[in-house]
């Protein structure tokens, strides 16, 4: 299986000054915007860093997720939440040729931690042999920074101060997070009931 993100976060969506107030840089020197870039960084960092622990998407944008057989013929779980809509569901053939599922065909089943696409008639559409199926969705709590949890976005200003404070250091353990981001984020990472669960 393979996930695309179709679009990355807009700058404009990047809670720069709310990352400077945290940080409790100083304000009206013409040095000011230097280190915007900088900023901007560590915060998509952080928020990628934040998407990929919960599986949980923060600022809404386009994916393109694609599988080569369903885990159940009935309901396939998605790989992120929440989803808000399937866009499209394309068919392509071992020759490459691509068909679109009619949208009567499926709906979305919301869940906080595992949302799915189930078949309206009571089975998915069969994938054609040696083919794929490419289901295209929207996912995110919303398009701009105040839509998201007020926790999750406390953990990224959390965690993009942590890569700025520590920005030189290079002796810090492969994807060391603070005790207080593991925290906020705790309550939003899917459990894991065991090897029969969808993954």
């Amino acid at each position: 299986m393979m996930l695309i993100e179709e679009a990355s976060v807009p700058v404009s969506a990047l809670p720069v000054t709310a990352f400077k107030e945290h940080l409790r840089l100083g304000s009206g020197f013409a040095e000011d915007s230097l280190q915007e870039g900088v900023l901007e960084s560590f915060l998509s960092a952080a928020m990628s860093a934040v998407e990929a622990r919960t599986g949980k998407i923060l600022i809404r944008r386009t994916f393109g997720w694609t599988v080569y057989g369903w885990r159940d013929g009935v309901a396939q779980g998605l790989p992120v939440a929440p989803v808000t809509q399937i866009l499209e569901v394309t068919l392509t053939d071992a020759q490459g040729v691509a068909v679109t599922v009619a949208s009567s065909a499926y709906q979305l089943v919301q869940d906080t931690h595992r949302p799915s696409v189930r078949g309206v008639a009571g089975a998915l559409p069969g994938i054609p042999t040696n083919g794929s199926v490419t289901l295209r969705f929207e996912a995110g709590f919303g398009a701009i920074w105040a839509e998201i949890p007020a926790d999750l976005r406390q953990a990224v200003l959390l965690l993009a101060a942590h890569y700025y404070e520590f920005r030189q250091e290079t002796t810090l353990s492969e994807g060391c997070m603070p005790f207080g981001v593991t925290s906020l984020l705790e309550r939003y990472r899917a459990v894991r009931l065991g090897l029969g669960a969808d993954q």
